[in-house]
């Protein structure tokens, strides 16, 4: 008596032919994004930007990308733990900040003297933070923090000036 096996491959022979017609559709496409490559002028623009540009922006003036080239966010200071001046030491209270401030992206010189600068800035922070008497943390006024300390900052700065200061962490803890 004869008899007939069913094979696995049978089963598995739709799902092989999708996965060839995939693997045909990539390759097609790598070939296809190589030969684009290779035909067109090295002083064309890129095809896809990602970021700001003047060329980007619609008819409403508002622009489609998502990150701006134009500007940078210095945070290198860290967060800053300060205790307070006028707290005992039954009733201590630590101030804890981080500040940080846009600068222009491309200049290189002006990047590196604010990665020299870091270790001053933590201490013009921590200097004037610790010398605010324990009625003027009771009412912080933040405003007027960040206009002392963006004083303070651009005084050691010969390259650029910060225009602004940003407290991404403001906390005081008793």
């Amino acid at each position: 008596m004869k008899r007939i096996k069913e094979t696995v491959t049978g089963k598995l022979l739709p799902i092989y032919r999708v996965l060839m017609l995939l693997l045909m559709i990539i390759i097609v496409l790598m070939v296809s994004g190589s030969i684009f490559a290779i035909l067109r002028s090295s002083e064309s623009g890129p095809v896809l930007r990602f970021g700001k540009s003047s060329s980007s922006a619609n008819t409403n003036g508002n622009s489609f990308s998502v990150f701006s080239t134009d500007t940078s966010v210095f945070n290198g200071i860290g967060r800053l733990r300060i205790p307070v001046a006028g707290s005992s030491a039954s009733s201590a209270a630590t101030m804890i900040v981080s500040i940080a401030f846009p600068y222009p992206h491309g200049d290189r010189q002006y990047t590196e003297e604010l990665a020299s600068k870091i270790t001053n800035f933590r201490s013009i922070a921590n200097d004037y933070f610790t010398s605010l008497p324990a009625a003027a943390i009771a009412n912080f006024d933040e405003e007027s923090a960040k206009t002392e300390l963006l004083k303070r900052y651009n005084a050691i700065l010969r390259l650029g000036k910060i225009e602004v200061l940003y407290f991404n962490d403001l906390l005081i803890l008793e």
